[in-house]
């Protein structure tokens, strides 16, 4: 603990929605939910006019819709997230070294090591400005807490929501803690927090005054030492500048069950590229090939493969993944697949063995490809093959007339981003019956017009967001 304020926990306000809510001014005061828009999509966030009716992250998107039906449901934007994301985090590592990110919107800093703060009055003018600025570089808000440790200044932040300030003076933590639920406490979730209430106890001052061997009975002793002295408002831990990544993974949730085997090798597939691409964009590479199937029963199986040395290859993961899966049964049906990389390093020992194999794989497929029948068909996204029918062809040599094929209709997501040739940019509102509903507007504007358009138009296309601030061309 410090004699000093001068840790500061920056959490950003419901932040998915926020920058929904910025740059698409028609929601702004509007019920936004973040998440996945399927039937087994899971909110990410919501905004505090959606918190009204009751609908919080974690929360199945299927009862969001029904707490809260006029809401605006929208997929989530990572690409602006992450851009949003490195601004404030610049912001922090320019006032300390010591700076702890524990996701996109969230962080700890270490103000006396930056030699910003020393005091209260210092500490608390520092977290003013830092506010100030998040909101002049991106048109967020954040909130901010201030304390002589990293779990008091994360209970003040939460406390100063939304857009607010807390500063805990040093020796009024007790007081401070004491009216609060135990769940305010990090580490106590719904099982132990159930578990106390039982026991009668519901409040932090009452876990005080339980005393660390009563609550050692209770929960153990590692889980029931921490707890007391959490109660007591005790915490050493120091602001740590470097989270290493310990892996690098990606999973999709699908709408309806897979069965058919070749749909589910293709989307195994096209994860381990998704995983490979998140895996350079944080400069590591990787030993580990992890393979996640969660099937129709809910039941979880999880297969690893460890490489001769790291590698960041696609076709290597690709290989691993589908060898990986081979082992696994899904003709029950598969509702989740994922592929990660584990046992990350900074360096690559290339495979040669399996970068030879997927090479010699890719020229077969090439000359199978040159040399097959132009009857052959396949089905959308390459996730499924269908031989063309029997019957007589023409004779060799003979050329025979393609059948023309139908372009496959363009899907638009409600929330993402396109730009129209005579009307700008713009964002999905929905679509269907071959129709997509676009409102065009973009950030700082007023609210825009709402146009409907054929899926198929050749002049609306996927655009990339515009930054919340600054050139909007």
């Amino acid at each position: 603990m410090r004699a000093a304020p001068t840790i500061l926990h920056l959490d950003m306000d419901a932040f998915y929605a926020s920058v929904e809510q910025a740059s698409k001014p028609s929601l702004r005061g509007k019920a936004v939910i973040v998440g996945g828009l399927g039937p087994r999509g899971v909110v990410a966030t919501a905004s505090y006019e959606a918190r009204r009716f009751g609908v919080h992250s974690a929360m199945p998107m299927g009862q969001a819709r029904r707490l809260c039906p006029n809401g605006a449901y929208l997929i989530p934007r990572f690409t602006l997230y992450r851009q949003v994301s490195d601004i404030v985090m610049a912001m922090l590592r320019e006032l300390s070294p010591l700076v702890e990110p524990l996701s996109l919107d969230e962080a700890f800093v270490d103000l006396e090591a930056g030699g910003v703060a020393f005091d209260s009055d210092s500490a608390r003018a520092t977290g003013e400005r830092l506010r100030a600025d998040i909101r002049a570089a991106t048109g967020l808000s954040g909130s901010v807490g201030l304390a002589g440790s990293k779990m008091l200044a994360k209970v003040a932040s939460e406390e100063a929501k939304p857009a607010g300030l807390l500063l805990i003076e040093p020796g009024t933590e007790r007081e401070l803690l004491a009216p609060m639920s135990v769940r305010t406490l990090p580490g106590v979730g719904p099982a132990t927090g159930e578990h106390l209430r039982r026991a009668g106890i519901t409040t932090v001052g009452e876990l005080a005054e339980a005393g660390e061997d009563e609550l050692v009975r209770m929960v153990g002793r590692a889980h029931g030492a921490g707890l007391y002295r959490m109660a007591l408002g005790l915490d050493d831990r120091p602001v740590v500048a470097e989270r290493d990544a310990k892996s690098v993974s990606v999973e999709d949730t699908f709408d309806v069950d897979l069965h058919d085997r070749v749909r589910i090798r293709g989307e195994v597939q096209r994860l381990a590229d998704r995983c490979v691409q998140r895996l350079r964009g944080s400069g590591h590479s990787g030993r580990t090939i992890v393979l996640k199937v969660r099937r129709y029963d809910f039941s979880t199986l999880t297969r690893s493969e460890t490489l001769r040395g790291p590698t960041d290859d696609p076709a290597v993961v690709r290989e691993a993944a589908a060898r990986l899966l081979e082992a696994v049964d899904t003709t029950g049906g598969v509702r989740l697949l994922g592929v990660g990389v584990t046992g990350l390093a900074d360096y690559t020992q290339e495979d040669l063995f399996a970068q030879s194999s997927a090479a010699e794989a890719e020229a077969e497929a090439e000359a199978e490809h040159e040399h097959a029948d132009d009857g052959a068909g396949g089905a959308g996204g390459g996730a499924e093959a269908e031989a063309a029918g029997g019957g007589t062809g023409p004779s060799e040599g003979q050329e025979r007339p393609r059948e023309p094929q139908e372009a496959p209709e363009r899907r638009w997501t409600a929330g993402s981003d396109v730009r129209h040739v005579l009307y700008g940019p713009g964002w999905v509102q929905g679509s269907g019956v071959g129709r997509v509903t676009v409102r065009f507007e973009r950030p700082g504007s007023e609210p825009g017009r709402v146009r409907t358009f054929r899926v198929d138009d050749p002049d609306l296309e996927p655009s990339d967001p515009l930054p919340l601030v600054g050139d909007l061309s």
